[in-house]
């Protein structure tokens, strides 16, 4: 009777055993699939690419003043001649004097596109607006060409790439010095080996 009552007494001991040592292996188990990774890897930083600078392009504005049809200040695009810029004026007036302006300039910032009258004399002409007019139109010498010593603001711009600005420079350079030969054009600053090659036949000290 002891020895049955004893076998009872171990088989209980090993049952509640076994149950506590599946309970332990369970939250052993659960708690592994619940417990969040110690090292949680970070967010990707998404990097945002700053947009690259634009280029913005340089605006070409040009007065177009006389006998046009519609004068003003137009935008011109790079490579546009005056031919271009008079359309955009509405064209010519009957009464503009066609041959006296160079159709097939380009353009330049700030340019001055002067259309004078039939029979207008040079004199009457605007101040700094006879920047396509041909130098035998505007003064000058009788053969057309453009005397660097005497010829006025105006009359210098009627050159192939002479602005307000190199027209001033060459003004300024002559008071200082008269010009002895046409290559002396080369000293005048912003005047180099390319623009004198387009100007040589064009202009004279005499």
């Amino acid at each position: 009777m002891d020895i049955l009552q004893n076998k009872k007494v171990i088989a209980g001991i090993v049952a509640g055993l076994a149950a506590v040592t599946g309970y332990f292996f369970y939250q052993q188990s659960d708690s592994s699939i619940t417990e969040e990774p110690l090292f949680a890897a970070s967010p990707a930083v998404e990097q945002v690419e700053s947009p690259a600078e634009e280029v913005k392009p340089s605006i070409i504005k040009i007065d177009v003043k006389g006998a046009v049809q519609l004068p003003g200040v137009f935008i011109a695009d790079d490579g546009d001649r005056v031919i271009d810029l008079i359309d955009d004026a509405g064209g010519f007036h009957p009464d503009a004097d066609r041959d006296k302006v160079n159709l097939a300039q380009l353009v330049e910032d700030q340019m001055v596109i002067y259309v004078p009258k039939i029979g207008e004399e040079a004199e009457t002409l605007p101040q700094n607006a006879a920047a396509t007019v041909s130098g035998a139109a505007v003064g000058g010498n009788e053969d057309g060409m453009v005397n660097l010593n005497t010829a006025t603001e105006t009359e210098l711009m009627t050159l192939t790439g002479v602005g307000p600005s190199k027209a001033a420079a060459i003004i300024e350079y002559r008071e200082k010095s008269p010009f002895q030969s046409i290559e002396d054009l080369k000293n005048v600053s912003g005047i180099g080996d390319k623009t004198f090659e387009k100007l040589q036949d064009s202009i004279t000290i005499k």
